[in-house]
């Protein structure tokens, strides 16, 4: 597809979009996640498969700190994400504000659209911008329409999320990142609480995104988005990264759980 890398692809002497070293996460005695290492490049989809439970939607709040990871690192745009770093090595964590200001390189999209009903479309897209970005109104009012127009909802400017579909609302949703102009897009299974025939409408929308060349990481189970659009697959289990290549380890799996997992999903 135009606009989306493969691994390697013109990436020499560039430094990856995201850097994930050695990343761990525990919430008391449940270790989610076991050692995490994985490289994003700037401009490309990564698409990361798994069965429930295996750390996929974890690894996304980390990368955008939801959540705090237990060890490891997690670089963004070359920029250690969380802390500083002191003296002979050492670290101290961040304040709110200096991880918020990191925070706004990311924009997430979840599988619930977390949209407010009381806002139309139209302030749901602005409300970040406004009082997060501190755009002035009709400079964000713009960009709100631009960006909802960019989803194929510049007729719904007006409505209500109780007026659209679950397919609009993600639709509304994507808008509502994009309106903050973030390097890297966390798309988390964003068609799942879908119904089928709205899946199509949301996934053109995330395909359009990354035509157009911005950093994407989508946990996801629907496979021919992943074949069709991402670089980089990523298959997960049981906390670690099991298997990882280009799209043709979709149809040459070399590890025996990823054929398992594979096998229950094609």
């Amino acid at each position: 597809m135009s606009g989306v890398m493969t691994p390697g692809a013109s990436q020499e002497g560039r430094r990856p979009a995201i850097e994930i070293k050695g990343v761990h996460k525990a919430f008391g005695d449940l270790h989610v996640l076991k050692g995490i290492d994985l490289e994003v490049m700037p401009g490309t989809v990564t698409a990361i498969l798994g069965p429930s439970g295996s750390g996929k939607s974890t690894l996304l709040r980390l990368i955008n700190q939801l959540e705090e990871r237990t060890a490891g690192e997690i670089i963004v745009g070359g920029e250690l994400t969380g802390y500083k770093r002191i003296g002979d090595g050492g670290l101290q964590r961040l304040d709110d504000k200096a991880i918020a200001r990191q925070r706004s390189k990311i924009g997430m999209v979840f599988q619930r659209f977390n949209l407010f009903p009381h806002m139309t479309a139209l302030g749901n897209v602005m409300e970040a911008p406004v009082h997060v970005g501190k755009v002035p109104k009709a400079q964000a009012k713009r960009e709100a329409i631009r960006q909802l127009e960019r989803v194929g909802l510049g007729d719904r400017l007006d409505y209500y999320p109780s007026q659209l579909s679950g397919g609009q609302q993600q639709r509304v949703a994507i808008a509502r990142a994009l309106a903050m102009h973030p390097q890297i897009m966390l798309f988390d299974e964003p068609t799942s609480a879908l119904d089928p025939e709205l899946v199509g409408e949301v996934l053109g929308v995330m395909k359009q995104v990354a035509a157009e060349g911005m950093t994407m990481v989508v946990v996801t189970h629907e496979m021919g988005f992943a074949r069709e659009v991402a670089g980089q697959i990523v298959f997960m289990d049981d906390g670690v990264v099991v298997e990882h290549g280009g799209p043709e380890i979709i149809d040459r799996p070399s590890s025996p759980r990823f054929r398992e997992f594979l096998r229950t999903v094609l």
